[in-house]
């Protein structure tokens, strides 16, 4: 074996990488349970205990020690199937957009155009303003955009000469500018939260952004935040020597409303401030210093620390801005900082400062609000900022709406700066703040940039600013002046965000999900272990240390890459144990093969691993092809799945052809008996003489029947949609005890009805007798938080009905506009796969009769599970629902059924090249390739069907309808390969096989 030493090293290389990736997922687990046992149960006191050591070393490798939250920010994170949690999709109102910048015309054909713009959406595949574009020029065939767009905001971009199509750029650049601005403003707000592990994506050629929030449990709450409008703001601001006798006065009334025994258990875990020194002589260092964390008399420390925050409560979360003064004396730190808290701590003192005695001691000229960022990526420590209020009416010094255009450049010194441009009525306004601002050579005053409460930067005025041309730059990145323009824009391009899709999942699912996926798990893999022995003998061992191997592998690079670990991602896992074995088989069918021509073990192991290697790689990357297909298309959970598919198949790859190859190598040096077969199993269709091709005929005959019976029933019965295909809303309900299907849906219908709106309601059983899968369709078209509130309303209404107690354990919304986008997506899914499988197939077989026996062979397996779905919905004791998660199992079938048609294909081509003579009829010559492959086929096939029936019945609820799609999927896969592709081969083929 060639290159052993190369992979020797490789192997142990990509072992500690795993083990590294891993081993936070481990410490993150240890710290936790010590914060469990710390707690006793109390949550409340379990997140104080993670909070205060967030920042503490928790993890030591020796040469570098890292903390808590560095530790949790990298451990494999949870998706909601199990962990519970929140999935929303938002969609930016374009119509909105346009509308404004247009400055709102009552334009007939104008507003019509958006209007129909709107509606084609939701059924169309190009974007919203090229909609927009042709609905106008189809109401007005002459009319020009320009009279709309041609403002005095819009001035430097839009001439009443534009025409149409330089009109249609500028929106597509300002809708870009506005989903993007959107995105940042969703991603500070989520922040908010003190969410773990958030994940907030763009859908890249859409105007929706995807976020998940695991482990929330206010969805009101969520919505309100996240669909509020953005509020731009310009304020002017306070010195912070003006407002730390306001902060002293308030520290004694938080002190003096404070009980000791209730000060000492709040300040457990406060957080002191790096940046402020300790200095015994002055009053500021005092309050606000760090102890030295080196101090040998950590239980003086703690007596100290606790004295302090009864003393000093605000001063003990809160510490002043001050720094170290000539004198070496800490001094009050000049602007408009008045403090910094730990992120942990914000609340506690906002808390503080709505207490009504100390909102009657804080001038109403005064607001405090916080930073948007931390001062640094790892410190999590937040700045205060003394906001003042000029005007009697409470509102800023200068709105948002001024705001022309902003833009990230960088200044003659090569330094990151943002330029910002007014309007005429903005810059006389600013002109005449930033004269007040910069008066005073000795004491410039900055301004505050506020967005939703929150400052994004507070620049202080160096100079008057006559022109309305602003200029800010300080200590920015280039992501930051490109955060802080899109922020600018805010103002100018009111784009309101809705929730067009949200699934909510209860932690009780999330427990229950994690218990099936870890059971299916471990299942499969003893199914897989026994059996590869079991037919196997000792080289089985050598395939199940492999798979081990695998595992630990793919576990390692999801973890490395930041996956996210989800249902359908453990099913991935699952599936990957079955098709790890599937290249172990190939080869050991191959040394059979090589064994019963007489060679030598040594030589019959070389030449097995030379001989499989093509089939090997050709049916794994079609696999890996599907699932590149899957995780572009996909979304949500199911790209967990393509993942971890695409990971495990690259980890078995190397796991079955070197790692395995090692350790036959080694104990053949070692002289150690290797056995491929036990007596019952050496001679497992050997010899085999089925007719095959003899019998194509019967074979088109029963496809055709079954896939027309399936025509028929899609035609007449159709598919039970998932929610996510026809849009509408389902619930998981479960009940204290059994109740009656058909007596819910009956209430339910009833209760689902008005004057505008009726909807069948679609009850199923989900798992137990006692939990129920509740969809309906009613108020579908609705995305606003009152219908929801409606729809829930309505279910709840019907359920106390009927004298049972039900709990609602997980919800899930789709509108009608991203329902069908996902249809779409799942049949361009679908297509595309088969195209991309058949031209991979074309160019490494170089005839086309082999490519277009693949697609015959991948589409009759989509139509027959399809088929089977239609035909037996209803019938069988579990949802067949059409949905995300039946397309990727509907394209890890076409996958799976490739790789196996490959492998027969490998055989056929190889036969074909030794029997070419004139007298070798290529029927007979393609019959004896498909029995000579037999074992190979059937092996593989009962691996993965094994763990595809654990995968079934143990791994839940969730994913039963999937893996039962994948389960008859790899039957009928198997089926094609040989009583399908081949036949078309033979059929189309004729004299050019030879």
């Amino acid at each position: 074996m060639q290159g052993k030493g190369l992979i020797k090293f490789v192997a142990i290389a990509l072992a500690i990488a795993c083990l590294y990736s891993l081993s936070f997922t481990w410490v993150a687990k240890r710290v936790e349970n010590q914060a469990k046992e710390f707690a006793k149960g109390d949550p409340i006191k379990e997140k104080a205990y993670l909070d205060s050591i967030a920042t503490q070393p928790v993890y030591n490798l020796g040469f570098t020690k890292f903390n808590y939250q560095y530790v949790k920010e990298r451990e494999i994170p949870l998706g909601l199937d199990l962990k519970g949690g929140m999935n929303v999709t938002m969609e930016i109102s374009l119509v909105d957009l346009v509308r404004n910048l247009a400055n709102n015309p009552a334009d007939a054909n104008f507003n019509k155009a958006l209007a129909n713009a709107d509606a084609d959406l939701k059924t169309s595949q190009k974007d919203f303003i090229t909609l927009f574009g042709e609905e106008y020029e189809k109401l007005e065939p002459n009319g020009k955009l320009a009279q709309f767009f041609a403002t005095r905001d819009n001035a430097n971009s839009v001439k009443i000469t534009s025409s149409n199509s330089d009109v249609l750029k500028f929106l597509q650049t300002q809708s870009t500018v506005a989903i993007d601005q959107s995105f940042n403003i969703l991603r500070t707000r989520i922040d908010k939260f003190g969410v773990t592990a958030p994940n907030i994506q763009r859908q890249q050629g859409t105007n929706r952004i995807l976020i998940e929030l695991p482990g929330v449990s206010d969805p009101t709450r969520v919505r309100k935040l996240l669909q509020g409008s953005a509020k731009l703001e310009f304020w002017e601001t306070y010195d912070n020597t003006q407002i730390f006798p306001l902060l002293e006065n308030v520290n004694k009334i938080v002190a003096s409303t404070q009980a000791a025994s209730d000060t000492t258990k709040k300040v457990a875990g406060t957080s002191k401030i790096d940046s402020i020194k300790k200095d015994a002589g002055s009053k500021l260092a005092a309050l606000g210093a760090k102890k030295d964390s080196a101090a040998k008399d950590t239980g003086a420390l703690a007596k100290n620390a606790a004295q302090q925050a009864k003393q000093n409560p605000l001063f003990a979360l809160l510490a002043p801005a001050t720094y170290q003064a000539q004198n070496g004396q800490q001094a009050l730190r000049p602007g408009p900082i008045v403090g910094y808290a730990a992120q942990k701590d914000t609340a506690k003192v906002n808390s503080y400062l709505t207490l009504p005695a100390v909102k009657s001691v804080i001038p109403s000229n005064i607001k405090l609000l916080w930073g948007v960022k931390p001062v640094s990526a790892d410190s999590k420590i937040f700045e205060l900022y003394a906001i003042k209020v000029t005007k009697a009416d409470g509102t800023p010094a200068l709105g948002g709406d001024v705001i022309t255009d902003a833009k990230d450049d960088i200044d003659q010194r090569g330094n990151p700066e943002v330029v910002m441009y007014m309007n005429p009525d903005g810059a006389r306004d600013w002109k005449r703040l930033t004269a007040a601002a910069s008066s005073d050579a000795n004491n410039k005053q900055s301004i505050a940039i506020v967005l939703d409460d929150v400052v994004y930067s507070a620049p202080t005025v160096q100079n008057e600013i006559p022109n309305g041309i602003s200029s800010i730059s300080g200590h920015f990145e280039l992501s930051d002046t490109k955060d802080l323009a899109n922020v600018l824009k805010a103002g100018r391009l009111p784009a309101p965000a809705k929730i067009v899709s949200e699934a909510i999942v209860g932690p009780s699912l999330g427990e229950t999900a994690i218990h099936s996926g870890l059971l299916s798990s471990v299942i499969g893999l003893l199914v897989v272990l026994v059996f590869m022995i079991f037919y196997y003998n000792r080289a089985g061992t050598v395939a199940n240390v492999a798979v081990f191997v695998n595992i630990f592998f793919l576990m390692g690079v999801l973890a490395s890459v930041g996956a996210v670990l989800t249902l359908p991602g453990i099913a991935g896992i699952v599936l990957t144990m079955g098709m790890a074995v599937d290249a172990n088989v190939l080869i050991y069918e191959r040394i059979r093969e090589e064994l019963g021509h007489g060679k030598s073990l040594r030589l019959a192991v070389a030449d097995g691993y030379k001989h499989a290697l093509p089939s090997i790689l050709d049916g794994q990357i079609t696999t890996f092809l599907t699932g590149v297909i899957l995780y572009i298309f996909g979304s949500g959970p199911i790209l967990g799945f393509a993942t971890t598919l695409m990971i495990g198949i690259i980890t078995s790859l190397f796991c079955s052809i070197f790692i395995s190859r090692i350790i036959f190598e080694w104990m053949l040096s070692k002289d150690k008996p290797i056995k491929f077969s036990n007596p019952w199993s050496s001679h497992t269709f050997k010899n085999a003489h089925y007719g095959f091709v003899k019998n194509r005929k019967i074979f088109y005959i029963v496809s055709g029947l079954f896939i027309t019976a399936g025509l028929i029933s899609m035609f007449t019965r159709g598919f039970s949609l998932g929610v996510d295909f026809k849009g509408g809303r389902t619930y998981v309900v479960s009940f204290d005890k059994p109740v009656d299907q058909e007596k819910i849906r009956e209430v339910l219908d009833g209760v689902y009805t008005d004057e505008s709106n009726h909807s069948a309601t679609e009850v199923k059983t989900f798992g137990s007798d006692n939990q129920l899968k509740i969809t309906t369709s009613y108020m579908s078209d609705q995305t606003s938080e009152s219908a929801d509130k409606t729809v829930e309303n309505k279910l709840e209404e019907g359920l106390s009905k009927l004298g049972v107690k039900s709990k609602i354990e997980s919800s899930q919304k789709v509108g009608p506009t991203i329902a069908n986008d996902l249809k779409t997506s799942a049949i361009w899914a679908v297509i595309f796969s088969i195209i991309v499988i058949s031209i991979y197939i074309l160019v490494r077989f170089r005839k086309w009769q082999f490519s277009l026996a693949a697609i015959v062979a991948t589409t009759h397996d989509a139509l027959l599970v399809l088929s089977f779905f239609s035909l037996f919905n209803g019938i069988l004791p579990f949802s067949l629902d059409i949905d995300q998660a039946f397309i990727a199992a509907i394209l890890t079938v076409i996958g799976y059924s490739i790789n196996d048609t490959v492998v027969v294909m490998d055989r056929i081509r190889e036969y074909l090249n030794l029997h070419h003579a004139k007298t070798d009829d290529p029927k007979l010559v393609i019959n004896d390739a498909i029995n000579s492959t037999l074992s190979r086929t059937v092996i593989t096939a009962l691996t993965v069907f094994f763990v595809l029936i654990v995968l079934f019945i143990f791994g839940g609820e969730v994913i039963r309808g999937f893996s039962f799609a994948l389960l008859i999927g790899v039957v009928f896969g198997t089926y094609s390969s040989i009583c399908v592709a081949t036949p078309v081969i033979v059929d189309f083929g004729k004299k050019d096989l030879r």
